[in-house]
């Protein structure tokens, strides 16, 4: 689950690692209440979407002025803002976070996420902050300083000084730097998260040194540990399907393809996709339903593949272990009754009861097309790509 800037701050503020004064706002009014309770000018409004690159995209700007800040939230709030992270449709822009400007000396980037190849924490430290990470890391390598934290083991100072030489920070900050990076682990630690990012992490003229921008994600699996995470989550910023599907327990990822899926099994949909895209189509969605999935969740998932105008066909490929090929099948042909199917519907099983879950499509009276095998299943996906 992803949360937006301002929200991550808060956190941030709770562990001790400082930030920029400033509020969203959710209105132009309420943005120029927010600058001026911060009582400095210049400030800073920033677009609040699930997504990078929004400066880029003209999502931060300066306001010198009182009149300006109404001008630039006013711009702000309600445009579409297109980011390379946000695909060609963009996103609406619904708040702001309007901040106080710094003067800014050096601009620096600090991450730290789980590392699945070698359980453990590993963080990331660059000098090259403020900009994408990822073209620091195919460009200039030598820049990103990684330390790896085993989480039975802890922290070590020694490790928070590694990345403040990395950094080469001066003496005064590395003092404020290493209290910062002990903060920052707890936090991930807490809150199962799956991505702690700032960037840029800035040293002002002052002498501060201060998260400008702040990313976290976290873990779906863990959030029931973490209400007051849960109620972070914005609707809006997720895929209306996407979120349906969250509803009924269904693991279920939308994409711009135009043939829908339903496969019980992360590593048997995944492979279903590779099929779908041999064919020559485009998957248009990841959906499994999971192993111990029941004819009211075929339901719900086939209801919800459907929903997508751009689908044109549907593979279900179903491995009947947990989930018995008969259950499937009679999923299948209740939500097909109920939905009202006008795509091509191809069904490969295979496993428990599968002779039975085959004889009630074909018994169905609908126009369900029963792939004998993922060969079979591939060709017929192909024929309705093709049309």
């Amino acid at each position: 689950m992803k949360i937006h800037e301002y929200q991550a701050k808060e956190l941030f503020q709770k562990y001790g690692v400082p930030v920029p004064r400033g509020r969203v706002a959710f209105t132009v009014e309420e943005a120029q209440a927010a600058a001026r309770d911060l009582g400095t000018l210049p400030v800073v409004i920033k677009a609040q979407i699930h997504a990078g690159g929004r400066g880029k995209g003209g999502g931060v700007k300066l306001a010198e002025t009182t009149e300006d800040v109404a001008a630039v939230a006013g711009s702000i709030l309600g445009m579409t803002l297109v980011t390379h992270q946000t695909g060609p449709e963009g996103r609406l822009v619904r708040k702001v976070l309007v901040e106080e400007g710094l003067e800014i000396e050096k601009e620096l980037y600090l991450s730290l996420l789980p590392d699945r190849s070698t359980a453990k924490i590993v963080f990331m430290a660059s000098e090259a902050g403020g900009m994408d990470i990822e073209e620091v890391a195919a460009r200039t390598p030598e820049k990103i300083v990684k330390v790896y934290v085993d989480p039975l083991v802890g922290l070590q100072p020694f490790m928070a000084r590694k990345l403040a030489y990395g950094l080469r920070l001066d003496p005064d900050m590395v003092k404020l730097f290493l209290p910062m990076v002990q903060a920052l682990y707890r936090l991930c630690l807490d809150y199962d998260a799956s991505l702690v990012e700032i960037n840029p992490l800035v040293v002002t003229k002052d002498r501060r040194l201060l998260a400008l921008d702040a990313k976290m994600n976290f873990d779906d699996n863990a959030l029931f540990r973490h209400m007051d995470v849960l109620a972070y989550r914005d609707l809006d910023e997720e895929d209306p399907l996407e979120v349906e599907a969250s509803k009924y327990n269904l693991n279920y990822i939308k994409m711009d393809g135009n043939i829908g899926n339903m496969v019980n099994g992360a590593g048997l949909a995944m492979a279903t996709m590779d099929i779908i895209k041999l064919a020559g189509a485009e998957p248009a969605n990841f959906l499994d339903v999971g192993g111990g999935a029941s004819a009211e969740m075929v339901e719900n998932g086939f209801r919800i593949i459907l929903s997508d105008p751009n689908v044109k066909g549907v593979l279900i490929n179903i491995f009947g272990g947990i989930l018995r090929c008969d259950v499937l099948a009679q999923g299948v042909v209740e939500a097909s009754k109920k939905v009202g199917v006008t795509v091509p519907v191809v069904i490969r099983m295979e496993g428990t009861n599968v002779e039975q879950g085959r004889r009630i499509l074909q018994e169905s009276g609908l126009n369900l097309i029963v792939a004998q095998d993922l060969k079979d299943a591939a060709q017929k996906v192909a024929a309705i790509a093709k049309a």
